[in-house]
């Protein structure tokens, strides 16, 4: 009797193991195909960038939306693209060269003030988040146009002071502010590299605020200025 219910027992125990090994042997299979399906891969191509490129000069070059640029590449509002940089360009399938001709160069924008950016894209200065950039300069400073454009606005603007915005007719503003004086009018067109302001002083400290504006909407200015 004992020796038969050894048997039972031993033959229970095989099966039982029998049974657990072939589940662990499924789930490995189930496994194993589920690694093995290929995922998509994205289309497009890596830009190495060069020295004064701009995210906005890219982005034209390649006929791809900066705002596309910036989430196929995770890039922080706060950044700005650096010389040797590998940047994704989705939906390119050609490395292009970043030209400038005599034409192209009307529409690139230059620094409107020389100096170190003390506050940068949505950063937290005195409680608020920047919508633009502080560039420290002296007191008195010539504020130049970033590009040519339309003046309209160029008056004295609570929270901002004497300010001056440029529409440049392609959906981009740029904004100047901060000013202890105005050298342009409303309504006046002016070419890029003219003088339209000079700088002023606030909190004890002589600065630019500056803006770029996309459909109303604040921009990062890194994206733009070389």
């Amino acid at each position: 009797m004992f020796q038969r219910l050894k048997i039972l027992y031993f033959g229970l125990f095989c099966f039982v193991l029998v049974f657990v090994a072939g589940c662990v042997s499924i789930k490995t299979q189930e496994e194993v195909s589920v690694r093995t399906i290929a995922k998509p891969e994205r289309k497009g191509i890596y830009h190495k960038v060069k020295q004064k490129e701009t995210l906005w000069r890219i982005a034209k070059t390649y006929n791809v939306s900066i705002d596309d640029i910036i989430r196929a590449n995770n890039i922080p509002q706060a950044a700005r693209i650096e010389k040797n940089q590998l940047v994704f360009i989705p939906g390119a399938d050609t490395a292009r060269e970043i030209l400038v001709d005599v034409d192209a160069a009307q529409v690139e924008f230059i620094w409107p003030v020389h100096g170190k950016v003390t506050s940068y894209f949505h950063q937290q200065r005195e409680g608020r988040i920047n919508k633009g950039i502080d560039i420290q300069a002296q007191e008195g400073d010539l504020v130049k146009a970033v590009r040519e454009g339309r003046v309209v606005f160029a008056d004295y603007l609570t929270g901002y002071g004497y300010t001056v915005i440029l529409d440049h007719l392609d959906g981009l503003y740029s904004v100047y502010a901060k000013n202890a004086k105005l050298l342009v009018k409303l309504d006046e067109w002016v070419m890029k590299n003219r003088d339209i302001a000079q700088v002023g002083r606030s909190s004890n400290l002589a600065y630019l605020h500056f803006q770029i504006r996309k459909n109303s909407v604040e921009d990062n200015p890194l994206f733009y200025l070389p």
